[in-house]
């Protein structure tokens, strides 16, 4: 199973309440190019050379062995010790390896939690048979989101790979943006180009569903209990506690933004309906006015 969408999308939160059923093994951002979460060949045995990493068929050769063994919950100690020996990480290890070896004699799936697997949704659902969960976000808080953390979009990062722009080409008009300045502008346009690759994978493809971020936010128990069923798991008075505590608890910040732990996740605990109101007011009047035209042009 994936659950993807852009950075700050709730991937995080939405895949550790997917988690909650007992059923499913949390793999936190294998595709991520900065180590940690990434760069770890005992979760993934590739090397990764882009933030949003295309993969298709045509250069499918180290992955599909790769991510074969990371859905299998076959994790590759040897691989690991020979690049990554510091404490953390040999604590890391043991905990990604133990929770392979378990959940794999437990017969659990994995979860990938992967914001970075966007664009390549679709060669998930065909070559590995995932089902495919992609989260989409109000523009405006996404936006806010970026803006509170100083993040920025560096577009070079798709750009620069021939097979992204074949099979996406309308990709090629975030071009005139690389250099720019305006961080807001090229957010808004990571966003809706993420928008129009989200909705064309899913006509496409009938493994991936579409998920607004807001709607399980302000209805966490009914939208994952609907959620749960379509991606078959199971419903239980286990995992219902699990999210009702999850979702209700008191947070100082909306979108509760740390790596933390050793999977080193975003995710934390926060109170999902009070977070969309403080999301709403992460920018002026005049910002949110231009995220709006920005994202829905006449």
């Amino acid at each position: 199973m994936l659950v993807t969408g852009l950075p700050r999308s709730g991937t995080s939160w939405t895949g550790k309440m997917l988690a909650a059923s007992g059923e499913l093994v949390y793999v936190n951002e294998p595709l991520n190019p900065q180590h940690p979460p990434g760069r770890c060949p005992g979760v993934l045995n590739a090397h990764v050379t882009h933030r949003f990493q295309y993969i298709c068929p045509d250069n499918e050769e180290t992955w599909l062995p790769a991510f074969a063994d990371t859905v299998a919950l076959r994790y590759r100690f040897l691989a690991e010790l020979r690049r990554n020996r510091s404490p953390y990480d040999l604590a890391r290890m043991v905990r990604y390896g133990t929770a392979f070896t378990a959940g794999r004699l437990a017969g659990r799936r994995a979860l990938l939690d992967d914001p970075f697997a966007l664009f390549s949704a679709g060669w998930f659902a065909e070559r590995l048979g995932c089902r495919v969960v992609i989260l989409l976000r109000d523009p405006v808080s996404f936006v806010g989101s970026w803006q509170r953390l100083g993040w920025t979009v560096y577009f070079h990062e798709l750009l620069e790979q021939p097979l992204l722009l074949r099979d996406h080409p309308h990709l090629e008009a975030l071009r005139g943006l690389v250099g720019c300045q305006d961080r807001l502008t090229k957010a808004v346009a990571l966003w809706r180009a993420a928008r129009t690759v989200a909705a064309d994978l899913a006509a496409r493809h009938p493994g991936i569903r579409l998920a607004r971020y807001e709607d399980l936010a302000a209805a966490p128990r009914e939208g994952f209990r609907r959620l749960y069923g379509r991606l078959g798991l199971t419903w239980s008075p286990r995992a219902e506690e699990r999210i009702s505590r999850a979702c209700t608890a008191p947070t100082t910040d909306e979108d509760g933004f740390a790596w933390t732990g050793l999977s080193r996740t975003a995710y934390r605990p926060m109170d999902s309906r009070r977070a969309l109101s403080t999301a709403a007011g992460r920018l002026t009047p005049e910002e949110t006015r231009r995220v709006r035209e920005l994202a829905f042009p006449p």
